[in-house]
Formats: structure tokens, C-alpha cells, sequence
């Protein structure tokens, strides 16, 4: 493998830039975690291809240095990836910047009055990590080109880095009560009955690649936006290893926003060919081998809703408690005007009345949760912008929407409401009948494992997605991405 930067410790078995050599107690920790980890991994992670060589990037460094990459690309087998501990510098002047401890310096030592808000928010994004590898396992064995077979076990690898970041402030900051949860985020598994995860989007399945697609662009949106409210914190570690996790999660929303792009551009390539001017007539575009847009619409409706479900209740007091205590703040909270207090300010949340919707104001401070919402919303709608101008480009006529906030909730404000997808109060009967109409049925579900056959020659690509316009790395369309083991 390429030879890395002398500033990553490589005199531990732990890559990092926290100086574990001379920190025996974590080190320690960590060496005994990291079998565990090992042997998650073998069981949960990608299946089938552990023993392939995988042209990955990793992470060596968290700057650019002139000439100098943060990130190497080389084939690697995945066990043997260098599941590194990186944090963005320290700023030693840096201040709380929210909160009632706003202006004061940021605490590099855990706050004993919030030790275990803040140990329980570490915990809840470290189990989201492993989540996402479980749920997405299977997938390299339908994979539509070794390109996104590639991409794939990037996302998977990052993932488990990102696990091994929670882990580390678990284990370097909570001690016994650090490693006893550092544990439990193995022994939980996703969609498990006796021990699932702790966030429901993360307990469902992802069958195939358009909902792999739709869950690296949403739910690792989502990702992002608790990253950035994270990377605000006034626990500076916690700060420090989000700022330079951000940077590895931008890759997998790129996975998610160019796949679904591929999907929509091949489908209606196929269309024009064909010579099909109606993007309704599911029938005749399936027979073209490709997923219809009306279906592509259904599952952008599920993954969606499922992850404004991942924000929690609109209303929250322990998102008050946190904004409060200067531990998670709001998004790009350094770039926000007002006094970072909200102690007046307030918020207004759709709800409905007589028969429409109207804004309700409540205290901003207990509507932190609908404010990151909304925020996550107009990031969305950005990509689902630039997946209706690939639609118009080929001249079909049909838009890609994002769904009513009400629609199919679980969680909040909205959750025992049978709203539709333009956000129509309906009673329950008719939603139940018209289901099918909005989110994809057992008939679409098959459908789309029709077309999940694997194509694992170098250069080609499953009929229903179309070749990527920008590799990874700058590398030739024939690139092999992954070289598969002989069974």
C-alpha cells in the first residue's frame, strides 16, 4: 500500500492524530475493541467480498499540504483497511458559540453537569454508523458495475471509521461507562428484534440500489446535518471529529445524488429510443428494462419521509436541553445573526387548521428539531432540482417532488395525521386504500429485484443505470475498481 504521511501515528496499530502512542489507557481500550470490531465486521459487513482488493481512499491526514492529498487511493482488502482516528486541528482560542455558556472558552474535558446528555448524544450518532453497513451487506452481489460496487464499500468503509471516531471520545472521556457503550454499538444489530438500533430509519432494510441511492442521499443528508449541529459543540473533541468527518460525508451524499441521476437519465434515454412520450405508462417504460419515473417518485416519497422521521418530535425539550447547555447547536449555527440564546426567539411550524395549513409560532428553543428539519428540506430539494433538469434536458415531461412534511410520519407533531403527498387531511380509509398511489407496493418492490443482476465486467453497466460522466480519481471508464476474489 502507498506509504503514508509521517504526521499519522503508524507506531501503534491504530492510525490517528490524537497521539494514542503516549496515551496507554485508550490505546489499550481501543486494541482490545478493535478485535470485536474485526469480527463485526466479518459478520456484518459487506458479504461476498472480503477478500477482494478494492480501490479505496484513505483517509492519511486531516489538511492538505501543497501538493499533498488528506486521502490515498490504493486497493485494499476491506478487513485491512486503516480505520483511523482523525480530528480537524485545534483552534486554542476557540469560544461556545451557543448557549448559555456562549463566548466562554470551549471545554476540552467533559462538563460534569452534562456528562451523560453529552455521552448519550456521541452514543446516538456512533450507533448510526454501524447501522447503515448492516443494512446495506448484501448489496455488492447485485451491484450494476464494479464502479458502484467500488463506491459502495467506500461508503462502508467511512461508515465504520466514523463508528471508530465515536468510539474513541467514548473511550478516551467516559471511561467505564465509555467502553461498556463502546460495546454495546457492536452487540446491537439493524432490524434486530432482541437488539436494534437505536434510530428506526436504521432498523430498516435496503433491498436494492435505488434505495441505496435514496438512503446515501437522504438519510446521509441527515447525517450531515447532525454532523454540522455537532461540529458546533462546545465539547471541542466532539467538534473537532465531526468538522473532519463532514469531509468524508460528502462523498456519500455525491454516491446518493449521482446514482438516482444515472437511473433518471437512463430511463429516459430509453424512453426517447423507444419512442415513448408518456412517462405514466409504467408498463411500456418497464418493459424497457429501466425503473419508471413514477416509481423512482414513490421511492423518494418513502426514503424521505423516513428520514424527517430521524429529526425527531418537531417540539423537543432535550434539543432545548442541548442548544442549552452549549453541547449540539444548529446548523452552520457560526453563520446564523441573533444572540445564539433564542431566549425570545421563535419558530413557525406548519399545522393544520379547518381543512388547510397554517404557521404556527412557537419558542425557537423547543422547535430546534423543525428548524434542522427544514433546513435538511432546502438542502434536498437542491439535488431533486438537478435530477428534474436531467428529466427536462431529455425533453420528458414529469417532475420529481418532495412529499408534504405530514406525509407518513411516525414521529412528532404530524404522526397521527393521513396526510397526502401535497398535504391533503385525509380520513384514514382512504389513505390505507390509496397508499399504493404515493409509496411502492409489493408489485414495485418486485419489479425492482428484477433488475437487480449483477454486472461485474470492468467498464459496463446494468441497463437500467447510465455510465457515471465524472470517475472517482480521474480513472478510465475500463478502470477495474474492484478485483474480485476467485471462489
Amino acid at each position: 500500500m502507498t506509504t503514508l504521511d509521517s504526521t499519522v501515528d503508524y507506531d501503534v496499530l491504530i492510525p490517528n492524530n490524537v497521539a494514542l502512542a503516549s496515551d496507554a489507557r485508550v490505546r489499550r481500550g481501543l486494541e482490545r475493541w478493535h478485535p470485536g470490531y474485526i469480527d463485526w465486521w466479518m459478520d456484518m459487513g459487506p458479504d461476498g467480498f472480503q477478500t477482494s482488493d478494492v480501490y479505496l481512499r484513505t483517509a492519511v491526514r486531516v489538511e492538505s499540504k501543497g501538493a499533498d492529498k488528506w486521502a490515498v487511493f490504493d486497493y485494499v482488502k476491506m478487513p485491512d483497511y486503516r480505520w483511523g482516528i482523525l480530528l480537524a486541528p485545534q483552534d486554542p482560542d476557540r469560544k461556545i458559540p451557543f448557549g448559555r455558556h456562549v463566548g466562554e472558552p470551549a471545554w476540552q474535558e467533559v462538563p460534569g453537569e452534562y456528562r451523560a446528555m453529552l455521552r448519550r448524544l456521541i452514543v446516538i450518532q456512533g450507533d448510526t454508523e454501524p447501522a447503515s453497513v448492516e443494512q446495506q451487506r448484501f448489496l455488492g452481489k447485485t451491484a450494476p458495475s464494479l464502479y458502484d460496487m467500488r463506491n459502495l464499500f467506500q461508503v462502508n468503509v467511512e461508515e465504520g471509521r466514523h463508528l471508530w471516531a465515536m468510539v474513541y471520545l467514548l473511550q478516551k472521556y467516559f471511561g467505564r461507562d465509555g467502553r461498556e457503550e463502546a460495546g454495546e454499538l457492536l452487540r446491537r444489530r439493524s432490524g434486530s428484534d432482541d437488539a436494534p438500533r437505536m434510530l428506526g430509519a436504521f432498523n430498516e432494510e435496503t433491498p436494492d440500489w435505488l434505495s441505496f441511492f435514496l438512503f446515501t442521499f437522504f438519510t446521509d443528508r441527515d447525517g450531515r446535518m447532525q454532523l454540522e449541529s455537532l461540529a458546533q459543540s462546545g465539547f471541542d473533541p466532539l467538534s473537532r471529529t465531526c468538522r473532519f468527518m463532514l469531509t468524508e460525508e460528502a462523498f456519500h451524499m455525491f454516491v446518493g445524488e449521482t446514482g438516482v441521476t444515472r437511473i433518471v437519465q437512463r430511463t429516459c434515454e430509453a424512453m426517447r429510443e423507444a419512442g415513448i412520450d408518456d412517462p405514466t405508462d409504467v408498463e411500456a417504460v418497464r418493459a424497457l428494462g429501466v425503473i419508471d419515473l413514477p416509481t423512482i417518485q414513490k421511492k423518494v416519497n418513502l426514503h424521505y419521509s423516513l428520514t424527517l422521521d430521524l429529526f425527531g418530535s418537531e417540539l423537543s425539550t432535550n434539543s432545548a436541553n442541548f442548544f442549552n447547555a452549549g453541547l449540539k447547536g444548529r446548523f452552520r449555527e457560526h453563520r446564523l445573526d441573533d444572540d445564539h440564546r433564542l431566549h425570545k426567539a421563535t419558530y413557525g411550524i406548519p399545522e393544520p387548521s379547518n381543512g388547510a395549513w397554517k404557521t404556527v409560532e412557537h419558542p425557537a428553543l423547543n422547535a430546534l428539531n423543525a428548524r434542522l428539519r427544514d433546513d435538511f428540506t432546502g438542502d434536498c430539494s437542491l439535488g431533486v432540482g438537478r435530477w428534474n433538469k436531467t428529466i427536462r434536458q431529455a425533453g420528458v415531461d414529469f417532475e420529481i417532488t418532495l412529499p408534504h412534511v405530514a406525509f407518513h410520519r411516525q414521529i412528532g407533531v404530524y404522526r397521527d395525521l393521513h396526510a397526502t403527498p401535497d398535504g391533503e387531511i385525509v380520513p384514514e380509509d382512504e389513505w390505507t386504500r390509496r397508499r399504493h398511489e404515493w409509496l411502492p407496493d409489493d408489485g414495485d418492490r418486485a419489479f425492482i429485484e428484477s433488475l437487480m443482476n449483477p454486472e461485474f465486467r470492468p467498464g459496463h453497466y446494468a441497463s437500467w443505470i447510465a455510465e457515471p460522466r465524472i470517475r472517482i480519481n480521474h480513472k478510465p471508464g475500463d478502470f477495474e475498481w474492484v478485483k474480485l476474489a476467485e471462489a
